[in-house]
Protein backbone atom coordinates (compact mmCIF):
# COMPACT_ATOMS: atom_id res chain seq x y z
CA UNK A 1 0.00 0.00 0.00
CA UNK A 2 1.08 3.58 -0.61
CA UNK A 3 2.23 5.21 2.65
CA UNK A 4 0.41 7.95 4.56
CA UNK A 5 2.44 10.74 3.01
CA UNK A 6 1.06 10.02 -0.47
CA UNK A 7 -0.83 13.31 -0.74
CA UNK A 8 2.19 15.42 0.17
CA UNK A 9 4.47 13.48 -2.12
CA UNK A 10 1.98 13.67 -4.95
CA UNK A 11 2.11 17.45 -4.55
CA UNK A 12 5.90 17.28 -4.69
CA UNK A 13 5.69 15.18 -7.85
CA UNK A 14 3.43 17.74 -9.50
CA UNK A 15 5.92 20.52 -8.75
CA UNK A 16 8.86 18.51 -10.05
CA UNK A 17 7.12 18.12 -13.40
CA UNK A 18 8.31 21.59 -14.39
CA UNK A 19 11.53 19.87 -15.44
CA UNK A 20 9.59 17.35 -17.56
CA UNK A 21 7.55 20.14 -19.13
CA UNK A 22 10.79 21.75 -20.31
CA UNK A 23 12.82 18.67 -21.22
CA UNK A 24 10.25 16.82 -23.32
CA UNK A 25 9.48 19.74 -25.68
CA UNK A 26 13.23 20.34 -26.03
CA UNK A 27 13.81 16.75 -27.17
CA UNK A 28 10.92 16.86 -29.64
CA UNK A 29 12.09 20.18 -31.11
CA UNK A 30 15.67 18.87 -31.33
CA UNK A 31 14.43 15.81 -33.23
CA UNK A 32 12.46 17.98 -35.65
CA UNK A 33 15.45 20.24 -36.37
CA UNK A 34 17.82 17.29 -36.75
CA UNK A 35 15.49 15.50 -39.18
CA UNK A 36 14.86 18.65 -41.25
CA UNK A 37 18.47 19.83 -41.40
CA UNK A 38 20.09 16.40 -41.86
CA UNK A 39 17.37 14.20 -43.40
CA UNK A 40 19.70 11.66 -45.03
CA UNK A 41 21.86 11.22 -41.94
CA UNK A 42 18.77 11.00 -39.72
CA UNK A 43 17.24 8.36 -41.99
CA UNK A 44 20.44 6.28 -41.96
CA UNK A 45 20.70 6.51 -38.17
CA UNK A 46 17.09 5.46 -37.60
CA UNK A 47 17.40 2.61 -40.09
CA UNK A 48 20.50 1.28 -38.33
CA UNK A 49 18.62 1.25 -35.04
CA UNK A 50 15.68 -0.53 -36.68
CA UNK A 51 17.95 -3.13 -38.31
CA UNK A 52 19.61 -3.90 -34.98
CA UNK A 53 16.28 -4.39 -33.24
CA UNK A 54 14.74 -6.56 -35.96
CA UNK A 55 17.88 -8.69 -36.30
CA UNK A 56 18.74 -9.20 -32.62
CA UNK A 57 15.65 -8.43 -30.56
CA UNK A 58 12.74 -9.90 -32.50
CA UNK A 59 12.47 -12.67 -29.90
CA UNK A 60 12.08 -10.05 -27.18
CA UNK A 61 9.21 -8.22 -28.88
CA UNK A 62 7.43 -11.49 -29.67
CA UNK A 63 7.94 -12.86 -26.14
CA UNK A 64 6.71 -9.61 -24.60
CA UNK A 65 3.47 -9.55 -26.59
CA UNK A 66 2.71 -13.18 -25.76
CA UNK A 67 3.43 -12.60 -22.10
CA UNK A 68 0.92 -9.75 -21.88
CA UNK A 69 -1.81 -11.76 -23.58
CA UNK A 70 -1.42 -14.55 -21.02
CA UNK A 71 -0.91 -12.11 -18.14
CA UNK A 72 -4.03 -10.05 -18.70
CA UNK A 73 -6.28 -13.10 -19.09
CA UNK A 74 -4.84 -14.59 -15.90
CA UNK A 75 -5.52 -11.39 -13.93
CA UNK A 76 -9.09 -11.20 -15.26
CA UNK A 77 -10.06 -14.71 -14.15
CA UNK A 78 -8.16 -14.54 -10.85
CA UNK A 79 -9.46 -13.38 -7.47
CA UNK A 80 -8.13 -9.90 -8.29
CA UNK A 81 -10.76 -9.49 -11.02
CA UNK A 82 -13.38 -8.36 -8.50
CA UNK A 83 -11.34 -5.31 -7.39
CA UNK A 84 -12.95 -2.05 -8.48
CA UNK A 85 -10.76 0.60 -10.08
CA UNK A 86 -12.02 3.34 -7.74
CA UNK A 87 -13.85 3.50 -4.46
CA UNK A 88 -16.12 0.52 -3.86
CA UNK A 89 -19.32 2.52 -4.47
CA UNK A 90 -18.19 4.57 -7.49
CA UNK A 91 -19.97 4.14 -10.81
CA UNK A 92 -18.39 4.34 -14.31
CA UNK A 93 -18.28 7.84 -15.78
CA UNK A 94 -19.29 6.72 -19.29
CA UNK A 95 -21.90 4.30 -20.60
CA UNK A 96 -20.85 1.22 -22.56
CA UNK A 97 -21.41 2.70 -26.04
CA UNK A 98 -19.40 5.86 -25.33
CA UNK A 99 -16.72 3.86 -23.51
CA UNK A 100 -16.27 1.29 -26.28
CA UNK A 101 -16.45 3.99 -28.97
CA UNK A 102 -13.59 5.89 -27.37
CA UNK A 103 -11.62 2.67 -26.83
CA UNK A 104 -11.84 1.75 -30.49
CA UNK A 105 -11.32 5.26 -31.84
CA UNK A 106 -8.16 5.83 -29.85
CA UNK A 107 -6.77 2.30 -30.20
CA UNK A 108 -7.30 1.64 -33.91
CA UNK A 109 -8.88 4.18 -36.20
CA UNK A 110 -6.55 5.29 -38.94
CA UNK A 111 -4.34 2.21 -38.85
CA UNK A 112 -7.07 -0.28 -39.62
CA UNK A 113 -8.46 1.93 -42.40
CA UNK A 114 -5.00 1.91 -43.95
CA UNK A 115 -4.15 -1.79 -43.61
CA UNK A 116 -7.47 -3.71 -43.62
CA UNK A 117 -7.20 -4.22 -47.38
CA UNK A 118 -3.57 -3.46 -48.13
CA UNK A 119 -2.21 -6.02 -45.68
CA UNK A 120 -4.20 -9.13 -46.68
CA UNK A 121 -3.66 -8.31 -50.35
CA UNK A 122 0.09 -8.12 -49.73
CA UNK A 123 0.17 -11.40 -47.77
CA UNK A 124 -2.00 -12.94 -50.49
CA UNK A 125 1.02 -12.65 -52.78
CA UNK A 126 3.93 -13.43 -50.47
CA UNK A 127 4.59 -14.63 -46.94
CA UNK A 128 6.75 -17.37 -45.32
CA UNK A 129 3.79 -19.74 -44.85
CA UNK A 130 2.65 -19.64 -48.48
CA UNK A 131 3.06 -22.56 -50.88
CA UNK A 132 1.27 -20.99 -53.84
CA UNK A 133 0.33 -17.32 -54.16
CA UNK A 134 -3.05 -15.91 -55.20
CA UNK A 135 -5.11 -19.00 -54.40
CA UNK A 136 -8.04 -19.67 -52.07
CA UNK A 137 -5.62 -21.17 -49.54
CA UNK A 138 -3.40 -18.11 -49.89
CA UNK A 139 -6.36 -15.86 -49.09
CA UNK A 140 -7.03 -17.75 -45.84
CA UNK A 141 -3.38 -17.51 -44.79
CA UNK A 142 -3.42 -13.81 -45.64
CA UNK A 143 -6.43 -13.18 -43.39
CA UNK A 144 -4.89 -15.32 -40.63
CA UNK A 145 -1.72 -13.22 -40.60
CA UNK A 146 -3.61 -9.94 -40.73
CA UNK A 147 -5.75 -10.98 -37.77
CA UNK A 148 -2.63 -11.99 -35.85
CA UNK A 149 -1.30 -8.45 -36.17
CA UNK A 150 -4.61 -6.73 -35.32
CA UNK A 151 -6.11 -9.15 -32.82
CA UNK A 152 -5.81 -10.11 -29.18
CA UNK A 153 -2.11 -9.42 -28.65
CA UNK A 154 -2.33 -5.67 -29.19
CA UNK A 155 -5.49 -5.15 -27.17
CA UNK A 156 -4.04 -7.27 -24.35
CA UNK A 157 -1.11 -4.87 -24.18
CA UNK A 158 -3.45 -1.86 -24.09
CA UNK A 159 -5.48 -3.54 -21.36
CA UNK A 160 -2.35 -4.23 -19.31
CA UNK A 161 -1.06 -0.65 -19.48
CA UNK A 162 -4.53 0.78 -18.87
CA UNK A 163 -5.03 -1.52 -15.88
CA UNK A 164 -1.69 -0.60 -14.32
CA UNK A 165 -2.39 3.11 -14.62
CA UNK A 166 -6.03 2.86 -13.49
CA UNK A 167 -5.11 0.81 -10.45
CA UNK A 168 -2.49 3.19 -9.13
CA UNK A 169 -4.48 6.33 -9.99
CA UNK A 170 -7.92 5.28 -8.73
CA UNK A 171 -7.07 2.66 -6.14
CA UNK A 172 -3.93 4.18 -4.63
CA UNK A 173 -4.54 7.89 -5.19
CA UNK A 174 -1.39 8.51 -7.22
CA UNK A 175 -1.19 10.74 -10.32
CA UNK A 176 -2.27 9.28 -13.66
CA UNK A 177 1.34 8.90 -14.87
CA UNK A 178 3.65 6.05 -15.82
CA UNK A 179 6.06 6.89 -12.98
CA UNK A 180 3.32 6.34 -10.37
CA UNK A 181 3.13 2.66 -11.36
CA UNK A 182 6.76 2.23 -10.26
CA UNK A 183 6.02 3.22 -6.65
CA UNK A 184 6.04 -0.38 -5.30
CA UNK A 185 9.56 -0.79 -6.71
CA UNK A 186 11.19 2.61 -6.35
CA UNK A 187 9.27 4.13 -3.49
CA UNK A 188 9.99 7.82 -3.06
CA UNK A 189 12.50 7.77 -5.90
CA UNK A 190 9.63 8.10 -8.38
CA UNK A 191 9.55 11.75 -7.32
CA UNK A 192 13.06 12.25 -8.66
CA UNK A 193 14.95 11.81 -11.96
CA UNK A 194 14.04 8.13 -12.40
CA UNK A 195 10.33 8.87 -12.33
CA UNK A 196 10.74 11.79 -14.72
CA UNK A 197 12.67 9.56 -17.13
CA UNK A 198 9.88 6.95 -17.11
CA UNK A 199 7.30 9.59 -18.01
CA UNK A 200 9.61 11.12 -20.60
CA UNK A 201 9.90 7.76 -22.37
CA UNK A 202 6.11 7.49 -22.31
CA UNK A 203 5.80 10.96 -23.85
CA UNK A 204 8.26 10.14 -26.64
CA UNK A 205 6.63 6.76 -27.30
CA UNK A 206 3.25 8.45 -27.56
CA UNK A 207 4.48 11.21 -29.87
CA UNK A 208 6.18 8.83 -32.31
CA UNK A 209 3.59 6.07 -32.09
CA UNK A 210 0.71 8.42 -32.82
CA UNK A 211 2.74 10.29 -35.46
CA UNK A 212 3.13 6.98 -37.28
CA UNK A 213 -0.62 6.55 -37.51
CA UNK A 214 -1.17 10.17 -38.51
CA UNK A 215 1.39 9.86 -41.28
CA UNK A 216 -0.32 6.72 -42.61
CA UNK A 217 -3.70 8.44 -42.37
CA UNK A 218 -2.49 11.49 -44.28
CA UNK A 219 -1.19 9.29 -47.09
CA UNK A 220 -4.47 7.45 -47.41
CA UNK A 221 -6.53 10.62 -47.02
CA UNK A 222 -4.55 12.06 -49.92
CA UNK A 223 -5.49 9.02 -52.03
CA UNK A 224 -9.15 9.41 -51.09
CA UNK A 225 -9.25 13.08 -52.00
CA UNK A 226 -7.41 12.29 -55.22
CA UNK A 227 -10.09 9.72 -56.07
CA UNK A 228 -12.92 12.09 -55.22
CA UNK A 229 -11.57 15.46 -56.32
CA UNK A 230 -8.42 14.82 -58.33
CA UNK A 231 -6.17 16.27 -55.61
CA UNK A 232 -2.47 15.74 -56.33
CA UNK A 233 -0.86 12.82 -54.48
CA UNK A 234 2.39 14.13 -53.01
CA UNK A 235 4.29 14.55 -49.76
CA UNK A 236 3.59 18.29 -49.77
CA UNK A 237 -0.16 17.64 -50.02
CA UNK A 238 0.03 15.12 -47.18
CA UNK A 239 1.93 17.54 -44.97
CA UNK A 240 -0.70 20.20 -45.68
CA UNK A 241 -3.40 17.74 -44.65
CA UNK A 242 -1.54 16.95 -41.43
CA UNK A 243 -1.32 20.66 -40.58
CA UNK A 244 -5.02 21.24 -41.21
CA UNK A 245 -6.23 18.19 -39.31
CA UNK A 246 -3.83 18.85 -36.43
CA UNK A 247 -5.41 22.28 -35.97
CA UNK A 248 -8.87 20.69 -35.79
CA UNK A 249 -7.57 18.03 -33.37
CA UNK A 250 -6.05 20.66 -31.11
CA UNK A 251 -9.35 22.53 -30.99
CA UNK A 252 -11.08 19.26 -30.08
CA UNK A 253 -8.49 18.61 -27.35
CA UNK A 254 -9.20 22.04 -25.90
CA UNK A 255 -12.85 21.03 -25.45
CA UNK A 256 -11.90 18.00 -23.32
CA UNK A 257 -12.97 14.35 -23.13
CA UNK A 258 -16.63 14.83 -22.33
CA UNK A 259 -17.32 16.99 -25.35
CA UNK A 260 -15.11 16.90 -28.45
CA UNK A 261 -13.42 13.51 -28.00
CA UNK A 262 -16.55 11.65 -26.86
CA UNK A 263 -18.73 13.11 -29.61
CA UNK A 264 -16.15 12.41 -32.33
CA UNK A 265 -15.67 8.85 -31.07
CA UNK A 266 -19.41 8.21 -31.22
CA UNK A 267 -19.52 9.69 -34.74
CA UNK A 268 -16.68 7.36 -35.73
CA UNK A 269 -18.65 4.33 -34.57
CA UNK A 270 -21.75 5.46 -36.45
CA UNK A 271 -19.77 5.99 -39.66
CA UNK A 272 -18.08 2.63 -39.15
CA UNK A 273 -21.49 0.96 -38.94
CA UNK A 274 -22.62 2.68 -42.14
CA UNK A 275 -19.56 1.74 -44.21
CA UNK A 276 -19.53 -1.85 -42.93
CA UNK A 277 -23.23 -2.06 -43.81
CA UNK A 278 -22.55 -0.79 -47.35
CA UNK A 279 -19.81 -3.37 -47.89
CA UNK A 280 -21.98 -6.16 -46.48
CA UNK A 281 -25.15 -5.35 -48.39
CA UNK A 282 -23.61 -4.45 -51.74
CA UNK A 283 -20.61 -6.76 -51.54
CA UNK A 284 -20.49 -10.59 -51.47
CA UNK A 285 -22.74 -10.83 -48.39
CA UNK A 286 -22.89 -14.61 -47.89
CA UNK A 287 -19.17 -14.97 -48.60
CA UNK A 288 -18.31 -12.28 -46.02
CA UNK A 289 -20.52 -13.69 -43.27
CA UNK A 290 -19.22 -17.23 -43.74
CA UNK A 291 -15.66 -15.90 -43.97
CA UNK A 292 -16.02 -14.12 -40.63
CA UNK A 293 -16.91 -17.34 -38.81
CA UNK A 294 -14.15 -19.21 -40.63
CA UNK A 295 -11.59 -16.48 -40.01
CA UNK A 296 -12.29 -16.40 -36.26
CA UNK A 297 -11.95 -20.18 -35.96
CA UNK A 298 -8.82 -20.23 -38.11
CA UNK A 299 -7.28 -17.38 -36.11
CA UNK A 300 -7.90 -19.03 -32.74
CA UNK A 301 -6.59 -22.44 -33.90
CA UNK A 302 -3.40 -21.00 -35.38
CA UNK A 303 -2.78 -18.30 -32.75
CA UNK A 304 -0.36 -20.31 -30.54
CA UNK A 305 1.81 -21.33 -33.49
CA UNK A 306 1.85 -17.98 -35.28
CA UNK A 307 2.13 -15.93 -32.10
CA UNK A 308 5.30 -17.71 -30.97
CA UNK A 309 6.98 -18.11 -34.37
CA UNK A 310 10.43 -16.48 -34.55
CA UNK A 311 12.16 -16.21 -37.91
CA UNK A 312 15.66 -17.73 -37.90
CA UNK A 313 16.56 -17.01 -41.53
CA UNK A 314 18.68 -13.81 -41.68
CA UNK A 315 17.75 -13.31 -45.33
CA UNK A 316 14.01 -13.44 -44.70
CA UNK A 317 12.73 -9.96 -43.85
CA UNK A 318 8.99 -10.63 -43.75
CA UNK A 319 8.70 -10.89 -39.97
CA UNK A 320 10.81 -7.76 -39.45
CA UNK A 321 8.71 -5.77 -41.93
CA UNK A 322 5.37 -6.93 -40.58
CA UNK A 323 5.13 -8.61 -37.17
CA UNK A 324 7.98 -6.74 -35.49
CA UNK A 325 6.74 -3.46 -36.96
CA UNK A 326 3.28 -4.13 -35.56
CA UNK A 327 4.52 -5.21 -32.13
CA UNK A 328 6.70 -2.10 -31.97
CA UNK A 329 3.76 0.04 -33.06
CA UNK A 330 1.48 -1.45 -30.39
CA UNK A 331 4.13 -0.95 -27.68
CA UNK A 332 4.81 2.64 -28.79
CA UNK A 333 1.06 3.37 -28.71
CA UNK A 334 0.54 1.66 -25.34
CA UNK A 335 1.38 4.61 -23.03
CA UNK A 336 -1.02 6.81 -25.00
CA UNK A 337 -3.82 4.26 -25.20
CA UNK A 338 -3.17 3.02 -21.66
CA UNK A 339 -3.50 6.47 -20.13
CA UNK A 340 -6.48 7.36 -22.30
CA UNK A 341 -8.22 4.08 -21.49
CA UNK A 342 -7.51 4.64 -17.80
CA UNK A 343 -8.85 8.18 -18.08
CA UNK A 344 -12.24 6.90 -19.29
CA UNK A 345 -12.51 3.70 -17.21
CA UNK A 346 -12.76 4.80 -13.59
CA UNK A 347 -15.35 2.84 -11.66
CA UNK A 348 -15.14 -0.49 -13.48
CA UNK A 349 -13.95 -3.73 -11.90
CA UNK A 350 -10.67 -5.22 -13.11
CA UNK A 351 -12.54 -8.14 -14.70
CA UNK A 352 -15.04 -5.86 -16.45
CA UNK A 353 -12.23 -3.56 -17.55
CA UNK A 354 -10.06 -6.35 -19.02
CA UNK A 355 -12.79 -8.19 -20.89
CA UNK A 356 -14.23 -4.91 -22.16
CA UNK A 357 -10.89 -3.70 -23.50
CA UNK A 358 -9.75 -7.11 -24.75
CA UNK A 359 -12.82 -8.66 -26.37
CA UNK A 360 -15.19 -6.00 -27.73
CA UNK A 361 -12.64 -3.99 -29.76
CA UNK A 362 -10.94 -7.19 -30.96
CA UNK A 363 -14.20 -8.65 -32.30
CA UNK A 364 -15.07 -5.39 -34.06
CA UNK A 365 -11.55 -5.19 -35.49
CA UNK A 366 -11.64 -8.74 -36.83
CA UNK A 367 -15.10 -8.19 -38.31
CA UNK A 368 -13.87 -4.99 -39.99
CA UNK A 369 -10.83 -6.79 -41.43
CA UNK A 370 -13.07 -9.58 -42.72
CA UNK A 371 -15.53 -7.23 -44.39
CA UNK A 372 -12.87 -5.08 -46.05
CA UNK A 373 -10.15 -7.68 -46.61
CA UNK A 374 -12.35 -10.51 -47.85
CA UNK A 375 -14.23 -8.15 -50.16
CA UNK A 376 -10.92 -7.32 -51.85
CA UNK A 377 -9.84 -10.98 -51.92
CA UNK A 378 -13.22 -11.98 -53.41
CA UNK A 379 -12.65 -9.51 -56.26
CA UNK A 380 -9.21 -11.04 -56.88
CA UNK A 381 -10.32 -14.66 -56.63
CA UNK A 382 -13.74 -14.56 -58.31
CA UNK A 383 -13.93 -11.16 -60.03
CA UNK A 384 -11.88 -9.22 -62.52
CA UNK A 385 -9.06 -8.40 -60.09
CA UNK A 386 -7.08 -5.18 -60.14
CA UNK A 387 -6.48 -4.63 -56.43
CA UNK A 388 -3.20 -6.54 -56.33
CA UNK A 389 -1.68 -4.37 -59.03
CA UNK A 390 -2.97 -1.20 -57.33
CA UNK A 391 -1.49 -2.20 -53.96
CA UNK A 392 1.83 -3.13 -55.55
CA UNK A 393 1.97 0.29 -57.18
CA UNK A 394 0.77 2.34 -54.17
CA UNK A 395 -0.33 0.82 -50.84
CA UNK A 396 -2.41 3.87 -49.93
CA UNK A 397 -4.83 3.28 -52.84
CA UNK A 398 -6.03 -0.15 -51.64
CA UNK A 399 -9.28 0.99 -50.00
CA UNK A 400 -10.44 3.35 -52.73
CA UNK A 401 -9.48 0.94 -55.54
CA UNK A 402 -11.60 -1.75 -53.86
CA UNK A 403 -14.58 0.61 -53.72
CA UNK A 404 -14.19 1.37 -57.44
CA UNK A 405 -14.08 -2.34 -58.33
CA UNK A 406 -17.16 -3.32 -56.27
CA UNK A 407 -19.52 -2.25 -59.06
CA UNK A 408 -21.58 -0.12 -56.72
CA UNK A 409 -22.56 2.38 -59.38
CA UNK A 410 -21.34 5.96 -59.46
CA UNK A 411 -23.57 7.33 -56.72
CA UNK A 412 -22.94 4.57 -54.17
CA UNK A 413 -19.22 4.42 -54.99
CA UNK A 414 -18.89 8.16 -54.45
CA UNK A 415 -20.88 7.88 -51.20
CA UNK A 416 -18.69 5.03 -49.92
CA UNK A 417 -15.46 6.84 -50.86
CA UNK A 418 -16.74 10.03 -49.22
CA UNK A 419 -17.64 8.21 -45.99
CA UNK A 420 -14.21 6.54 -45.88
CA UNK A 421 -12.48 9.87 -46.42
CA UNK A 422 -14.60 11.46 -43.68
CA UNK A 423 -13.72 8.52 -41.39
CA UNK A 424 -10.05 9.10 -42.05
CA UNK A 425 -10.50 12.70 -40.95
CA UNK A 426 -12.55 11.90 -37.84
CA UNK A 427 -10.29 9.01 -36.76
CA UNK A 428 -7.29 11.24 -37.45
CA UNK A 429 -8.74 13.94 -35.19
CA UNK A 430 -9.76 11.43 -32.49
CA UNK A 431 -6.27 9.91 -32.32
CA UNK A 432 -4.54 13.28 -32.34
CA UNK A 433 -6.74 14.99 -29.75
CA UNK A 434 -6.68 11.95 -27.44
CA UNK A 435 -2.90 11.79 -27.71
CA UNK A 436 -2.64 15.51 -27.00
CA UNK A 437 -4.56 15.15 -23.75
CA UNK A 438 -2.49 12.11 -22.75
CA UNK A 439 0.83 13.86 -23.31
CA UNK A 440 -0.39 16.92 -21.44
CA UNK A 441 -1.40 14.65 -18.57
CA UNK A 442 2.09 13.15 -18.47
CA UNK A 443 4.05 16.39 -18.63
CA UNK A 444 1.88 18.09 -15.99
CA UNK A 445 2.06 15.28 -13.46
CA UNK A 446 -1.38 13.79 -13.97
CA UNK A 447 -3.56 16.89 -14.24
CA UNK A 448 -6.96 16.03 -15.72
CA UNK A 449 -7.37 19.49 -17.28
CA UNK A 450 -4.00 20.80 -18.53
CA UNK A 451 -3.69 24.43 -19.61
CA UNK A 452 -4.76 25.47 -23.13
CA UNK A 453 -1.18 26.54 -23.97
CA UNK A 454 0.12 23.05 -23.10
CA UNK A 455 -2.58 21.40 -25.23
CA UNK A 456 -1.88 23.69 -28.19
CA UNK A 457 1.88 23.03 -28.06
CA UNK A 458 1.56 19.26 -27.93
CA UNK A 459 -1.25 19.13 -30.48
CA UNK A 460 1.03 20.96 -32.90
CA UNK A 461 4.05 18.85 -31.97
CA UNK A 462 2.38 15.54 -32.84
CA UNK A 463 1.43 16.86 -36.27
CA UNK A 464 4.92 18.30 -36.77
CA UNK A 465 6.60 14.96 -35.98
CA UNK A 466 4.26 13.13 -38.42
CA UNK A 467 5.04 15.70 -41.13
CA UNK A 468 8.80 15.46 -40.57
CA UNK A 469 8.75 11.66 -40.64
CA UNK A 470 6.91 11.77 -43.97
CA UNK A 471 9.39 14.33 -45.29
CA UNK A 472 12.44 12.36 -44.20
CA UNK A 473 11.47 8.90 -45.37
CA UNK A 474 7.77 8.23 -45.91
CA UNK A 475 6.31 4.88 -44.85
CA UNK A 476 9.73 3.41 -43.99
CA UNK A 477 10.48 6.27 -41.58
CA UNK A 478 7.04 5.89 -39.95
CA UNK A 479 7.59 2.17 -39.39
CA UNK A 480 11.10 2.74 -38.07
CA UNK A 481 9.89 5.33 -35.55
CA UNK A 482 7.46 2.86 -33.99
CA UNK A 483 9.93 -0.02 -33.75
CA UNK A 484 12.72 2.07 -32.23
CA UNK A 485 10.73 4.11 -29.69
CA UNK A 486 9.02 0.96 -28.39
CA UNK A 487 12.24 -0.55 -27.03
CA UNK A 488 13.07 1.80 -24.12
CA UNK A 489 9.45 2.10 -23.03
CA UNK A 490 9.07 -1.70 -22.96
CA UNK A 491 11.58 -1.83 -20.10
CA UNK A 492 9.51 0.63 -18.05
CA UNK A 493 6.42 -1.42 -18.87
CA UNK A 494 7.93 -4.63 -17.50
CA UNK A 495 8.89 -2.86 -14.26
CA UNK A 496 5.42 -1.34 -13.95
CA UNK A 497 3.85 -4.79 -14.41
CA UNK A 498 5.93 -6.14 -11.55
CA UNK A 499 4.82 -3.15 -9.47
CA UNK A 500 1.16 -3.94 -10.18
CA UNK A 501 1.57 -7.61 -9.21
CA UNK A 502 3.35 -6.66 -5.99
CA UNK A 503 0.70 -4.11 -5.04
CA UNK A 504 -2.22 -6.44 -5.85
CA UNK A 505 -0.67 -9.15 -3.69
CA UNK A 506 -0.12 -6.73 -0.80
CA UNK A 507 -3.68 -5.42 -1.03
CA UNK A 508 -5.16 -8.91 -1.04
CA UNK A 509 -2.94 -9.92 1.85
CA UNK A 510 -4.07 -6.88 3.87
CA UNK A 511 -7.73 -7.69 3.19
CA UNK A 512 -7.23 -11.32 4.29
CA UNK A 513 -5.44 -10.23 7.46
CA UNK A 514 -8.25 -7.81 8.30
CA UNK A 515 -10.89 -10.49 7.78
CA UNK A 516 -9.03 -12.90 10.05
CA UNK A 517 -8.72 -10.23 12.71
CA UNK A 518 -12.48 -9.50 12.57
CA UNK A 519 -13.27 -13.19 12.87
Amino acid sequence: MVNKNTAAKTSMLMKNFSVMSTLSPFIVVAFLLFSILRPNYASDLFNQARDFITADLSWYYIGLMNFYLLFIITIAISKYGRIRLSGENDKPEFGYFSWLSMLFGAGMGIGILFWSIAEPITHFQNNPFLEQASTTEASQIAMRLTMLHWGLHGWALYAAVGLILSYFAYRKGLPLTISASLYPILGDRIYGPIGKMADLLAVLGTVFGVATSLGLGAQQMNSGLSSLMGLEVSVSTQITLIIGISIIATISALSGVNRGIRLLSELNMQLTGVILGLFLVFGPTIYLLSSFAGNIADYIVNLPRLGTWVNTDPDEQWQASWTIFYWGWWIAWSPFCGIFIARISKGRTIREFIFGVLLAPTLLTLFWITVFGNTALHIELFGNGGIVSAVNMDTTTALFTTIKLMNLGKILATLAASICTLMLITYFVTSADSATLVICTLVTGGQRNPSPVTRIFWGGSIGAVAAVLLYSGGLSALQTASIVTALPFSIILVLATYGLCKSLYQEEKSVSTLKQANN
